[in-house]
């Protein structure tokens, strides 16, 4: 990387950490530390929210996931909006009239100790996991295309972040979160009219949608009903109103985001402002992504995005005849439908029906052709892996697209300026989360049930530790943590398989006020058993009948349904006592 790159990308991250300490140098006590003394407006927190949710997996994953597959990927945010209004109108309040900490200090007081706790556990599990792969994945595809050390990569994320974090604590988190997203949406701005200058003379960003549109790359809206679809209208709309209603309601590192407004109508504006703006953000990633293919379309692409494993085959006496073989014919097929996709712009220019049909056929066909050579690539690398116990390879390329055209196509500077976005995704996601990790777990377990009568200064001690302790901890696991999948469905697996449950016992709170603790106690260990017992039944034939986002509302409602049978059934000794 060229010094100018260097000295964009460092300048961009040390000012906004500088600038953060700056900001956060008045924290002294544990209510400033937690909940950043109320006093953020409501830009700040909508895009603090935004930043906690859009970490750099959403800049290196998702314009791979529109490479490959298009736009419907959209489809997953449409039930955003409507999230966003049930928790303002009906929960957001209650947070504020019980002035809590934590979105689990109510469960205590509508149901008892052991449902907070295990709602606590729950949240702590899975954003522990989230947070090691919100540092490894990023990590994971920079240390392969820079060829940087994938170990001090993580540490040298996971530090600096953690760093910042026990400085200012949650203020730290919500004043740099603004400033990284500022950055985040100029760097992919400034991409996109790059990417766009970079098309041929002859061809313009319309011509590219036409094109694009012509391939099946533009559906924003599949109406058709199908459970093993993971991107839909009906998935859209339903399911993810579950896992959205989890995530902004009960996940502590979005609640301590909008909990630190100076009032309710600031906190409310804030999530009624990530409502608004996501999905026309989360539809510009995608439609960079799609600018990144049309690119691709007239300057040959790898065979294969990911450079670190085309080197394993490369330095291979055993594979690299059959990969040079294949270079070949992905070179020749590349040639050919260059010049059938200018035949498809021009026919688009005449709007002749008959040869518009002819050269889309004819791109089709040959876009085929190049998914069977990459296809044979990766079974190339699977054949590697197989003979070399030492080597764990993941073939899927598809995060490695955005970075790889970064890398060797942007001008310098703005290779720096793309690395410090995806760093300042990275760096807001993992201190959101390593900010909530610990406030949960100071307030949660250690105030409540470990040592509930030491004074403020103790708490405070405790929470830089286990803030500390926690960025240690994520470190560690996202060391240990391997690639599967597209980044962005790992990390949507993940919260999915926990979300449901956690909704689902504060859904009983809200809505079913006859439920006591002990049912949905026992309910919601019965509705996680659920989740998980569907997930992997599922994936015992090898293929998905069930898209990982129903298992939110699967967990929701199991919970819920069980709950309130059990609260039936339960003697009245017991019921008393919950």
């Amino acid at each position: 990387m060229h010094w100018i790159d260097w000295t964009v990308m460092l300048a961009v991250l040390g000012g906004i950490i500088i600038y953060g300490m700056w900001k956060t140098r008045s924290v002294d006590n544990v209510r400033s530390y937690l909940m950043g003394d109320r006093e953020l407006n409501w830009w700040t927190i909508g895009l603090s929210v935004m930043a906690t949710q859009a970490s750099a997996i959403t800049f290196l994953s998702t314009p791979g996931q529109a490479f490959d597959d298009g736009m419907r990927f959209v489809q997953f945010y449409y039930g955003l909006p409507i999230a966003m209004v049930i928790l303002v109108v009906f929960v957001l309040p209650i947070y504020y009239r019980l002035n809590v900490y934590t979105a689990y200090e109510f469960l205590e007081q509508r149901f008892d100790l052991k449902t907070r706790t295990l709602a606590a556990i729950l949240f702590l599990f899975s954003r522990g996991m989230a947070a090691g792969f919100t540092i490894a994945a990023p990590s994971i595809v920079l240390a392969s295309i820079m060829g940087w050390n994938l170990q001090w990569t993580i540490i040298a994320t996971g530090a600096v972040v953690t760093i910042y974090t026990v400085f200012g604590g949650t203020k730290a988190v919500s004043v740099t979160g603004q400033q990284q997203m500022l950055v985040i949406l100029i760097g992919m701005i400034v991409t996109a009219f790059l990417i766009a200058a970079k098309f041929p003379s002859d061809m313009s960003v319309g011509d590219g949608w036409a094109v694009t549109r012509e391939l099946g790359k533009t559906d924003i809206a599949d109406g058709k009903w199908d459970l093993s679809n993971r991107y839909n209208l009906w998935s859209g709309l339903i399911a993810s109103v579950f896992l959205f209603l989890s995530y902004f309601g009960t996940d502590q590192s979005q609640v301590q985001r909008y909990l630190s407004g100076r009032s309710l109508k600031e906190s409310r504006l804030g999530l009624i402002f990530n409502g608004l703006i996501k999905i026309p953000m989360q539809w510009f990633v995608l439609f960079t992504g799609l600018m990144v293919f049309l690119f691709f379309q007239f300057t040959e692409p790898p065979v294969h995005f990911n450079k670190a494993n085309l080197t394993m085959l490369e330095k291979s006496e055993k594979y690299r005849p059959q990969l040079d073989d294949l270079k070949q014919q992905h070179t020749a097929v590349f040639q050919q439908k260059q010049v059938e996709v200018k035949a498809l712009v021009s026919a688009l220019h005449t709007e002749d029906a008959a040869q518009i049909a002819a050269a889309k056929t004819k791109v089709a066909d040959l876009t085929a052709q190049e998914v069977a050579v990459r296809g044979q690539v990766d079974d190339l690398l699977r054949q590697y892996d197989a003979d070399n116990d030492q080597v764990k390879i993941e073939p899927n390329d598809k995060d490695y697209v955005f970075i790889t055209f970064v890398v060797n196509h942007l001008p310098k500077g703005m290779i720096g300026l793309l690395l410090a976005v995806i760093f300042c995704a990275a760096m807001s996601s993992i201190a959101s989360e390593l900010n909530a990790l610990a406030t949960t777990s100071v307030v949660d377990i250690y105030r409540r049930s470990l040592r509930p009568d030491a004074p403020d200064k103790h708490y405070f001690g405790v929470s830089k530790w286990l803030t500390i302790g926690w960025g240690a901890l994520v470190i560690c696991f996202a060391s240990v943590t391997l690639l599967f999948e597209n980044l962005i469905q790992a990390v949507n697996i993940v919260g999915s398989l926990l979300y449901g449950t956690i909704l689902g016992i504060f859904a009983v709170a809200f809505a079913m006020k006859w439920v006591r603790g002990t049912a949905v106690f026992i309910a919601a260990i019965v509705g996680e058993a659920v989740v998980l017992s569907v997930y992997f039944m599922d994936k015992m034939d090898g293929k998905e009948d069930l898209g990982f986002i129903w298992l939110n509302p699967v967990g929701c409602l199991t919970v819920m349904a069980v709950a309130a049978v059990l609260q039936f059934f339960l003697p009245k000794k017991l019921e008393a006592s919950a």
